[in-house]
This record gives C-alpha cells, sequence and structure tokens, in this order.
C-alpha cells in the first residue's frame, strides 16, 4: 500500500458493517470526484451459513445506506446479489469497477475482519492496484494502543483495560476517581428474574419495501439456512437505531444492570437493549451510545449499576475484545487448549433437546437471531466446553447463527472466553458451571426433562456430572489454578464410588451425543 495520491479520483469501497457517513474514508472523501462502491456479495453472505435474519438485516440496512449516501449527493456505484453480472466476490467487484475507473485510487476503511483484510491485500497486490486503507477509528482503542497496553503485561485482564478507557474518555468520573467510588458493579447485577417483572420488547420495526424486497431474496437464495425470517424486528436504518437506543435507555436501562444475568422461559431480551447489532454494522457508534446511557445516571434516570454495567460491555468488553483478536490473529481462532474433538451435536441446530435450559437458548437464536451473553456463556457455551466440543466447531457456529456476530467480536468471546480454548489468555478461569448455577438464574429447570437436583444416573440434569468429568480429565491442565482449588479440593475428598458415578453418567451423556 502506498501513500494517497490526492490528485486522483478515488473509489472508496464500503463494507456492510461499515455503514457510517462517520468512516475514515468517508470523511476524507469528495463528492464531486469520488465513486463509491457497495456489493452484496455471495461469498461474504455464505463463508458460514448466516442466519437467514442477518443476512437479511445486513442487505436491508446497505441498500437503506446507499440510499442516504445518494440523497447526499454521492456518486455510487452499488451491486445486488442478484445482478447477473455480479462476480459474488468483493475482489470481483472491484475489478469491475477500476475497469471502469481506470485512473482512481482504491480506497477501503480497514476491515474489521482479519480474514477480509488479507483477502482485499491480495487483490491489491494480484492486480497491481494502488489501495489505501486507514484504520477503523470508530474504535475507542487504536491497533497500536491496544498492543502498548497489552506489552510486558504477564496477564491480559479486561478489568484494567476497561478502567484505562475509563480514564481516557471520561466515562463515569468524578475527577481522577470512579462515580460511586468503585470500578465495579458487578456484585450488583446478578438477582434472577420473575415472570410477574414488567419487561418491554425491544422497538419492532415494521418492514418498508426495501426489506421486504430483500427478504423475498433471502427466502429464495437462502432458504436452507438456519433460523427463521419471520418476524423481522430489526432496525435498518440509522433513525430508527437512534429511536431504539433511546427506547432501550427510557424503558429497559433501569433494570438492566439488576437483572444482565438472568434467564426466564419465553422471554428472550429482559432488559437488554438489542443494540449490538446496530453498533456493529454502524449504524450506531460506540461513544454516543455510551454517552447517551451515561447522561441517564446524571439525569437521575437510571441507577449506576445499570449504566456502569452496560458501559463497560462497549468501552471494556467490546473493545477488549478486539484489541485481543487483533493481537493473535491468525491463528487465534484454531486454538484448542483442552484438545477437544467432539463434533458439534446436531441439536445445536435443531433446538432438538430435552434440556430445557439448552432448547430455550437455542430456540429463540432459531427465532431471533439473538441470545444474551449468560445464554451463550453459561448454557450453550458452558455445554460445549464441559462436553469437549471441538472449539473451531463451537466458534462457527456462534458466527452463524447471531445477528450482532462478526469474527472480530465473536471469536474471542467463544476462543477465549466461553470455551477457554486459549488456555487462559483472556480470562483468569473456565466458565464452567454445573446445572445449579442455571437453577439460580433462570426458571428453566422447573420445567425440564431432567432433575437438577439430582447428580447422577440417566434422569440427572446432564450438565451435573459433565461439570466433574470435565474437571477430572482435564485435571493435568487446571489442578494449578487457584480460582479452581476449592473445587478440586472437593473433587479429591470424594469417594472413588461417586467419582466413578460422576464419570459413568458422564461417559452416557457424552455417547448419547
Amino acid at each position: 500500500m502506498t501513500e494517497p495520491d490526492l490528485s486522483r479520483p478515488k473509489l472508496i469501497l464500503v463494507l456492510g458493517d461499515q455503514l457510517s457517513f462517520e468512516i475514515a474514508s468517508l470523511r476524507a472523501a469528495d463528492r464531486q470526484r469520488d465513486t463509491i462502491l457497495m456489493a452484496e456479495v455471495a461469498e461474504e453472505a455464505s463463508y458460514v451459513p448466516h442466519h437467514k435474519k442477518k443476512i437479511a438485516f445486513v442487505f436491508s440496512a446497505m441498500r437503506h445506506f446507499a440510499a442516504e449516501l445518494e440523497a447526499d449527493g454521492w456518486t455510487l456505484r452499488y451491486v445486488r446479489l442478484d445482478d447477473p453480472e455480479n462476480s459474488d466476490t468483493l475482489s470481483g467487484e472491484l475489478s469491475r469497477a477500476i475497469a471502469d475507473h481506470p485512473k482512481a485510487e482504491v480506497v477501503v476503511t480497514e476491515p474489521a475482519e482479519y480474514r477480509l483484510k488479507q483477502a482485499l491485500k491480495a487483490w491489491a497486490d494480484s492486480s497491481g492496484q494502488d489501495l489505501q486503507m486507514p484504520e477503523d477509528d470508530r474504535f475507542l482503542a487504536s491497533h497500536q494502543e491496544f498492543q502498548d497496553w497489552a506489552s510486558g503485561r504477564k496477564q491480559l485482564r479486561m478489568e484494567y483495560f476497561y478502567r484505562e478507557m475509563r480514564r481516557k474518555h471520561g466515562f463515569l468520573m468524578s475527577g481522577d476517581n470512579p462515580e460511586g467510588g468503585q470500578w465495579n458493579f458487578d456484585s450488583e447485577n446478578r438477582k434472577p428474574a420473575t415472570g410477574d417483572l414488567f419487561m418491554p420488547a425491544p422497538q419492532d420495526n415494521s418492514a418498508d419495501d426495501i426489506t421486504r424486497e430483500v427478504m423475498d431474496l433471502v427466502e429464495a437464495r437462502f432458504s436452507d439456512n438456519f433460523g427463521a425470517l419471520h418476524p423481522f424486528r430489526y432496525a435498518v436504518t440509522r433513525k430508527d437505531a437512534l429511536e431504539a437506543l433511546e427506547q432501550f435507555v427510557t424503558q429497559a436501562l433501569p433494570c438492566f444492570g439488576s437483572y444482565q444475568d438472568a434467564m426466564l422461559t419465553g422471554e428472550p431480551f429482559l432488559y437488554h437493549s438489542f443494540l449490538a447489532q446496530y453498533i456493529n454494522i454502524g449504524l450506531l457508534g460506540p461513544m454516543e451510545v455510551c454517552r447517551r446511557v451515561e447522561r441517564a445516571y446524571y439525569d437521575g434516570d437510571a441507577p449506576l449499576n445499570s449504566v456502569e454495567g452496560f458501559i463497560r460491555q462497549i468501552i471494556g468488553w467490546r473493545e477488549y475484545m478486539r484489541g485481543i483478536y487483533w493481537l493473535k490473529m491468525p491463528g487465534y481462532t484454531d486454538e484448542n487448549y483442552f484438545d477437544a474433538k467432539r463434533d458439534l451435536p446436531e441439536f445445536y441446530w435443531t433446538g432438538q433437546t430435552q434440556m430445557a435450559c439448552m432448547a430455550a437458548a437455542i430456540g429463540q437464536t432459531r427465532d431471533e437471531a439473538y441470545a444474551h451473553h449468560i445464554q451463550r456463556l453459561m448454557v450453550t457455551g458452558n455445554f460445549a466446553m464441559l462436553a469437549g466440543i471441538d472449539p473451531h466447531q463451537v466458534h462457527e457456529w456462534y458466527l452463524a447463527v447471531y445477528g450482532d456476530a462478526y469474527e472480530w467480536v465473536e471469536a474471542p468471546n467463544v476462543i477465549g472466553m466461553s470455551q477457554f480454548a486459549d488456555g487462559g489468555l483472556l480470562g483468569s478461569k473456565p466458565y464452567a458451571a454445573s446445572g445449579n448455577y442455571i437453577n439460580k438464574m433462570s426458571d428453566y429447570c422447573e420445567s425440564c426433562h431432567y432433575n437438577v437436583k439430582k447428580k447422577t444416573g440417566p434422569d440427572a440434569c446432564p450438565f451435573n456430572p459433565l461439570y466433574w468429568d470435565f474437571l477430572a480429565r482435564n485435571a493435568a491442565k487446571l489442578r494449578g489454578n487457584p480460582r479452581l482449588a476449592t473445587m478440586y479440593s472437593t473433587w479429591e475428598r470424594m469417594g472413588d464410588d461417586k467419582k466413578k458415578a460422576y464419570r459413568d453418567s458422564a461417559r452416557d451423556v457424552l455417547d448419547a451425543l
């Protein structure tokens, strides 16, 4: 890549998750001279079997953003998926476009995914084209900033990175100190929910002509993909995404903190924001979302534990995941610390299982392309780790089924946080739990085929024997972890017959998979 030539017109490729006038490539562009290229291509729509709703959401949001660009006076080259001349790849569409604009310099804001960045660089090298790739500065921490923070540290822990982001950007700060005298209010955010609470549903956006046309296209081209296309509730414009943000802040944020770890049958959203997909695609900016949420605290409209917990998810967790991803790619998605080799069970795609918690989490994922973080971490993710599922298969499933999933944020969550497949780079211990945790934080166990109180045997909750079997078979790697010392002491005190009952019951569960 060379230095930009300011005298040449630009061909600016805008990717499907860069739907913002604030991306670096557009800020430096000239309406009178430059051309914007956007393309719906089969390669991006099918590198994993994406949920139907996600494909429809991205394509509809792209088409709406394209209309805004044209209304704003930009020259636009937009290629639809069903265009008969569509090459089905971004590199092919770049080649077609540059043939019509031979003097143009190609510019694209750095892709969020390593795979795509390498593909675009390979296209530039093979075609001999100049390619400018400014860093995506919509994020709060640059690549260099995260690398500098990580350099020389024995352990990379999100909490300390989060505090740096708080200080740098002044979120919830009183001078040099955090509001409320502490950085983290997680201890107040673990209440189980009950069905008699008022829980507002996320904004439900009716499909317009553009969205309906896209949905028809998805139904025709991706009919075998996972997930239900209807009903479709996504915002596909910035205006509607801003309204969704406002609805969350005024209706759900006050209770978000207390109940953010809770799970209830038939309540897929509870007090969660359903905003991640809008931030990840560019309809909302992370800074503006956090500032709006912060203002709710200072205006007295939401308590500190809710506001701090939400802001931490964005400026701490989200930014930290991106930093880990770019620090450790390529190769991070192939990490397999426990050498887990079992195939992903079919019920992850069908939801047909007698485990009520798994059926609920997978069922709502099928219907909404959404599950909140505890369902992903402590239900579907926990089961996969305990059962020894190949973490790369788990990673590809999460990437495929969620509307907010992009590899830069999904892979560290699955490989590092959910599956501990990076051996503790990202987290200090595996997020392993028996059925007791799920019973405490949900009502799933009340209607389950299995008995969460039973530890072994055919009608015992499968999480119970799998938990102890996981600790036993990975003892050589985990026994020295200080956060697991109590559990290993408990295991060592068990009699041989009890240990054998746990291992035998676990084997029966695994054989049945």
